[in-house]
């Protein structure tokens, strides 16, 4: 398979565009519509990496969590990705990513997929109790980063510095509604992007900008494809908070889920923070 993977318009398809080369092989180039403050907005490059095995053909089943080590900074510019299925057994599928910039390594991941199988379920968390999207503002955002220009946020709780009378917090805990801006329909990689758009927890918790970069991050896709169907493109309801800070590092645990409390995705990450 060489040529391009994904050739529609929406400015998340562009930044997540791959062009195959040899079997496992892809290239790409990063998106300023997506910088951070420092490279890339890390949801981009999990969805990125992700999209290198939605698009392989010797995928057998659906995503269902995918980790991404950040392991140094991803300049402006083209990078390559090399995707390989490391094991496939008979409910999952096993899969090792690494992207590098002039042979040098930026970061690894691990996919893992799986087929979905009729079994008893139930779901011990709870969605946390929200507005209905509609009733709640959509907020002004700054121009910087540029990636949050890619969203429409409609924060409940925990706006942290971009609110209007930013002060410490005795939680980290944060509450929004978001989505793709402009409007897309929810696949597993937006979902996947979308587990990153929560503001660094200790800007929250403390009321004032800090540097802080994502170490790792470990998403689980509990979204079948019928649920995404259903998802379309309608708010997703968001929630993270940070479990501890110290020694130069914060944890945070994240949940999305439907507009009628179906979870989506959780997530959780290790962050490096300053002072």
């Amino acid at each position: 398979m060489v040529g391009p993977i994904r050739t529609l318009t929406h400015p998340f398809d562009v930044a997540t565009t791959l062009t195959a080369g040899d079997e496992g092989h892809y290239t790409g180039h990063t998106a300023a519509a997506y910088s951070n403050m420092v490279g890339p907005f890390g949801g981009i490059t999990a969805a990125t990496l992700l999209r290198a095995v939605l698009a392989d053909p010797r995928r057998l089943a659906d995503p269902i969590s995918i980790t991404v080590n950040y392991a140094g900074p991803i300049a402006d510019g083209p990078f390559t990705i090399d995707a390989q299925p490391v094991r496939t057994n008979r409910a999952t599928q096993h899969w090792m990513l690494t992207m590098t910039q002039d042979d040098a390594v930026t970061t690894t991941a691990t996919v893992v997929c799986g087929h979905r199988r009729d079994t008893w379920s139930d779901t011990e968390i709870t969605a946390p109790e929200a507005p209905p999207a509609d009733s709640v503002a959509v907020d002004e955002l700054p121009e910087y980063p540029s990636w949050l220009r890619n969203y429409e946020m409609r924060f409940i709780s925990g706006r942290g510095p971009f609110g209007p009378d930013p002060a410490p917090q005795p939680t980290s805990a944060s509450t929004l509604w978001v989505r793709d801006l402009p409007v897309r329909p929810l696949d597993y990689a937006a979902l996947t992007a979308m587990t990153d758009v929560f503001f660094p927890r200790i800007m929250i918790r403390r009321g004032a900008f800090a540097a802080a970069s994502t170490i790792s991050l470990t998403t689980y896709l509990h979204a079948t494809p019928d649920l995404l169907t259903t998802q379309a493109d309608a708010p997703v309801l968001a929630t993270a908070r940070a479990q501890h800070f110290g020694n130069g590092y914060f944890d945070q645990s994240a949940h999305l889920w439907t507009p009628d409390g179906h979870p989506l995705s959780t997530s959780h990450q290790l962050v490096y923070f300053k002072d």
